[in-house]
């Protein structure tokens, strides 16, 4: 018999193991092309954000005449730091994508949606969605009536607030045209003594 046949069955498997086992090596491969980190903005850097709501949004679609949902998740009023305006801003769960995105205006009224306490409708102007400016007409559903009338107050102090800023920057258009009424009257009146003088000469 074979020195193999002799040997149990058990020590034939492990002779066998250890003639397959190859000495693993450590390689290391340097990437071919290195991606760098990349910084995604919001647009939201440099605005405060002074209310938050989770809602349901719906846009009223004018060819077929009714209510489209538009998505869910949260209502933001945010708050730019540096002009002081405020915009509505809404993103879908999950996505995150926009479904709602325009400044506040002193032509946005909140009308109660017809049998429902919980929810509103508005229209606006120039809504900001998928990098398009549309006129749209809206509606915005709470969990409750509180969540309804929380969200309310926040809008119109928002609208109240945009027109103060709206007002004092129309007063201020007019001041400077002033200014520059009088800079080109004082500029009219050196060119005429400059006139004068040369006539003089001649």
């Amino acid at each position: 018999m074979s020195e193999l046949e002799n040997k149990p069955v058990a020590a034939v498997e492990d002779a066998q193991e250890e003639e397959e086992t190859v000495e693993s090596v450590d390689v290391h491969f340097e990437p071919v092309v290195k991606l760098e980190d990349v910084v995604v903005k919001t647009h939201e850097e440099d605005e405060t954000e002074i209310f938050k709501m989770r809602a349901k949004l719906f846009r009223f679609d004018q060819e077929a005449k009714e209510w489209k949902e538009r998505g869910t998740g949260d209502v933001k009023l945010l708050k730019h730091k540096e002009n002081g305006k405020v915009r509505l801003l809404m993103r879908r769960d999950k996505t995150l994508k926009v479904c709602a995105n325009h400044y506040i205006t002193e032509e946005m009224v909140l009308s109660p949606n017809v049998g429902s306490d919980r929810s509103w409708v508005w229209n606006v102007a120039a809504d900001l969605v998928d990098d398009e400016v549309e006129r749209q007409l809206l509606a915005i559903r709470f969990a409750n009536s509180d969540n309804a009338g929380k969200f309310k107050e926040a809008f119109e102090d928002a609208r109240d607030n945009n027109k103060k800023l709206a007002g004092s920057a129309a007063e201020s258009k007019p001041e400077a045209s002033d200014e520059d009424d009088n800079e080109s009257g004082s500029d009219a009146e050196e060119e005429d003594e400059k006139t004068e003088e040369a006539e003089k000469k001649d």
